[in-house]
């Protein structure tokens, strides 16, 4: 069974730090591109980072270059999202999906990932 899980998430304060991770299990890990997407409260999902299949890549969004860090342990089948310099708009729901042999195209296509997490909720509030 194919399982994408997401935690890490909480309440942390502006400026703070927090790290997200995702395991994954049921399907070969390191064949994938993971991205992680955020959604906040009456906006649309949007694109974080992503981290190729193949060379170990990175990709962020503006938003967050240079406060988020993406990685992966292919041993542990899992892939964690570090965020520093937290703001308030990072809040949301943070999911990870895995794009087979990814990312193709936009890094940050929702319909090209093939499967997702159930998110974990980061908020950011003093």
């Amino acid at each position: 069974q194919v399982q994408l899980v997401e935690s890490g998430g909480g309440l942390v304060q502006p400026g703070g730090s927090l790290r997200v991770s995702c395991a994954a299990s049921g399907f070969t890990q390191e064949y994938y591109a993971i991205g992680w997407f955020r959604q906040a409260p009456g906006k649309e999902r949007e694109g974080v980072s992503c981290i190729s299949s193949s060379d170990g890549s990175t990709y962020y969004a503006d938003s967050v270059k240079g406060r988020f860090t993406i990685s992966r342990d292919n041993a542990k089948r899992t892939v964690y999202l570090q965020m520093n310099s937290l703001k308030p708009e990072d809040t949301g729901v943070y999911y990870c999906a895995a794009q087979y042999f990814g990312p193709i195209g936009s890094h940050y296509n929702p319909g090209a990932y093939d499967y997702w997490g159930q998110g974990t909720q980061v908020t950011v509030s003093p």
